[in-house]
């Protein structure tokens, strides 16, 4: 009989880590990486400007990056990944309200009466993502 101890692989340097998660747009990468930089309160590279093939987001505390990048092809359907947001320092409903003043658009309102559950959102290219009730409500 196989434990878990034996199933889970031990961390060591052989194995890769996540560098990116990259956003494909059929936008400007620019635009779309403002979106997410404004959101998430990180910056932008220094070096992207508006225009070119791809822009870039890094992570202060060394997380994976967000990579945005241009493709010919636009979206066709639900994203099997997506990110869940924990507001921090406001409520799920101002969170809400301040993506939507940067771009984004509610797909479905999944709160609960008793105050759990998420919005449903998408970025200005229909990636979604969504907001959870954070430490405020």
């Amino acid at each position: 009989m196989t434990t878990d101890s034996q199933r889970r692989p031990q961390l060591s340097t052989e194995h890769p880590t996540i560098h990116s998660l990259t956003f494909d747009c059929t936008g400007d990468p620019y635009d779309l990486g403002l979106f997410w930089s404004e959101l998430l309160g990180r910056p932008l590279g220094d070096d992207d400007k508006p225009g070119d093939p791809e822009a870039l987001i890094e992570d202060p505390a060394g997380g994976p990056r967000l990579l945005f990048v241009r493709v010919p092809e636009g979206k066709s359907a639900k994203n099997r990944l997506h990110f869940d947001l924990k507001p921090h320092g406001r409520t799920r409903a101002e969170e809400v309200a301040r993506a939507l003043s940067l771009g984004a658009r509610v797909i479905a309102d999944h709160t609960r009466p008793d105050g759990g559950g998420w919005v449903l959102m998408a970025d200005p290219e229909g990636n979604e993502f969504c907001v959870e009730r954070g430490e405020l409500g």
